[in-house]
């Protein structure tokens, strides 16, 4: 994910040489792309360009560059490629406001279309470019630089974080935050912003962590912080930072694992975000008047592609899920009008492009669901939807899943909206998405770790669901063998008297996903048959519903529906895998024999 540093300083020092090391602490991040502003008696020097930060520092001299005030930014690509004119920051048409930023200002196409009618030029394609040319805007309309920064926040929507220079305030670095992590570092003779706390350990340990909505500057000897309009008083929120730099980089968390599971409320955030509404509806047209629908995605990709190859069914689009390297299996099905939805995290899995690739060549549509702009899958792709998501460092995938879900969630709304069908509750769900998945960490946590200690000793367990909620068994079961090593096998949960139950015995764990409340009273009929042979029985189930009483072990997730519960109910599933590993001393960042993007077959 992007990250931003800023820092104001009473004296002129090697200020370049600052903003690099403040860079090499943001790598960690992930990112394809690095810049610096600095407020230089000429004017502000901007230096940026893709790729990493040590050969783009070297290149245009980061080091040589001397200042009291700038920014850095290192840019994971979301609108427009990577390379030197989409990586931040980015200027005004007067070479005077610099601006970085983290998220997604969902408006920025009605934004740009209204400041290049009152003639403002345009350099990059990126939707932070805007609020630059915004401020500028009010500045020629007589505001001062703070008046102009708050009025141009005012115009924007979205999650973001963001840090401007003005060489006509050259103390100041204006800043704000809303949804997209945030931070003020304070100091003696000097005062920064950031994107987290590990970049800037080497300065100071005292910060203020900045709260939605709220926005301010700071100069050397001083931090001004409004919400509304109105002064906060932060004295009482500053904190003292006690982590190591190690701890630091994982945010406090002991792995990237666990840190990642508790980011999935902000990363659904910027998913929702950074919906399109044309390329969805562009994409819901293709699928409507397609002749037959594949979705093809690997692992946890794929299991998201089956919850939306079941929403479908709701409306009569039958569609066929393909495992990427079982495509050749098809082949001979592929044709032109059909459409496929290819769905990879990295964009670069060997599996779903050969799957791609063989489809476009019999002259298959292809819709991309990617993480990562202008991926190998994206460039091949007719039309890309980016889930947003940012990076993952932990090889399990756990907010790549979530999103790709949400995202296909919005996808589907499209689709019905298309055809007339009324999905405002949708919508609203959608909405609801982060703030659900934030409250299923908070039930959660402590009961995974309870069962992680029971799981621990067990060689095998079973997850079962139905309809909705297969996709989530087989992703829980899915992480438990990929970060515990516990052999967890998922399936439809009819299926048990069909063999399976044949290993049911005392304590033998089973794991029920109860995510759609039709198929409840079936789903109870086989709980009753794991607990008749003493099984460990454990259900997924919603916040408040009564089935919790039939069972000794649950996890409670506050209900949406039931496509939007595959993203809320498979949270209690990643921790109680993370815990079980976690018991058993294995490394959940590291799993064995895996890699985080396959990209041999």
């Amino acid at each position: 994910m992007c990250g931003i540093f800023g820092i104001s300083l009473e004296s002129d020092v090697a200020l370049g040489s600052l903003l690099r090391r403040a860079l090499e602490r943001l790598e960690y991040r992930g990112y394809d792309s690095a810049g610096i502003a600095v407020v230089t008696p000429h004017g502000v020097v901007v230096k940026k360009d893709a790729g990493k930060v040590v050969d783009v520092a070297r290149k245009l001299g980061f080091d040589q560059v001397r200042g009291r005030t700038g920014v850095a930014h290192t840019r994971w690509a979301t609108h427009g490629k990577p390379n030197q004119a989409n990586a931040h920051p980015h200027l005004d048409c007067t070479g005077t406001i610099a601006v970085v930023h983290n998220g997604i200002i969902e408006n920025y196409e009605e934004l740009k279309a209204e400041l290049i009618a009152k003639g403002h030029v345009f350099k990059s394609e990126t939707d932070t470019e805007v609020f630059a040319h915004l401020m500028e805007e009010y500045e020629r309309e007589g505001l001062a630089p703070w008046d102009a920064f708050k009025k141009a926040l005012s115009r924007i929507k979205g999650a973001f974080a963001l840090a401007v220079i003005d060489s006509k305030e050259p103390d100041k670095i204006f800043f704000a935050r809303n949804l997209s992590p945030l931070i003020v570092g304070l100091g003696e003779g000097f005062n920064l912003v950031a994107s987290d706390i590990p970049t800037v350990l080497e300065h100071t340990k005292k910060v203020l962590p900045l709260r939605d909505g709220e926005y301010g500057y700071i100069t050397p000897t001083s931090v001004v912080v409004e919400h509304d309009g109105v002064a906060v008083k932060f004295e009482d929120r500053v904190q003292l930072i006690p982590w190591s730099a190690d701890q630091a980089l994982r945010g406090g968390y002991p792995h990237f694992m666990l840190k990642e599971i508790h980011e999935q409320p902000e990363a659904l955030a910027s998913t929702i975000a950074g919906l399109e509404t044309r390329r969805l509806l562009e994409v819901a047209e293709m699928l409507i008047n397609a002749r037959r629908v594949y979705i093809v995605g690997a692992g946890t990709s794929y299991y998201a592609g089956l919850t939306f190859q079941l929403g479908l069914a709701s409306y009569k689009i039958a569609a066929l899920p393909i495992i990427s390297s079982e495509y050749a299996t098809y082949e001979d099905l592929f044709d032109v009008d059909d459409v496929a939805v290819a769905i990879s995290q990295s964009g670069e899995t060997i599996d779903t492009i050969k799957a791609v690739r063989a489809m476009r060549e019999r002259g298959v549509k292809v819709v991309a669901v990617t993480n990562v702009v202008a991926s190998t899958l994206a460039r091949e792709s007719d039309v890309v939807l980016y889930t947003r998501a940012g990076p993952e460092i932990g090889v399990a995938a756990t907010k790549t899943y979530t999103t790709q879900v949400a995202l296909l969630a919005a996808l589907h709304a499209q689709i019905g909206r298309a055809l007339g069908v009324d999905v405002t509750t949708r919508d609203e769900n959608l909405k609801k998405l982060p703030n659900v998945v934030k409250k299923a960490l908070e039930l959660n946590e402590g009961s995974a770790k309870m069962l992680a200690e029971k799981f621990k000793d067990r060689q095998s367990a079973y997850y079962l669901s139905r309809g909705l909620g297969m996709p989530v068994a087989l992703e829980g079961a899915l992480k438990m063998k990929e970060i515990a090593y516990i052999h967890a096998e998922a399936y439809p949960a009819g299926e048990s008297k069909h063999g399976p139950i044949a290993l049911v015995e005392n304590k033998f764990p089973v794991v029920f996903v109860f995510s759609d409340p039709s198929l409840k009273e079936k789903l109870l009929n086989n709980v009753a048959e794991m607990q008749a042979r003493d099984a460990l029985v454990v259900g997924v189930v919603p916040r408040g519903d009564d089935v919790a009483k039939k069972l000794k072990y649950v996890f409670e997730v506050p209900h949406l529906d039931p496509l939007l519960n595959s993203a809320s109910f498979v949270v209690p599933l990643q921790l109680l895998a993370y815990y079980t590993a976690v018991e058993l001393g294995r490394d959940p960042d590291k799993p064995r024999n895996l890699a985080k993007t396959v990209t041999v077959e």
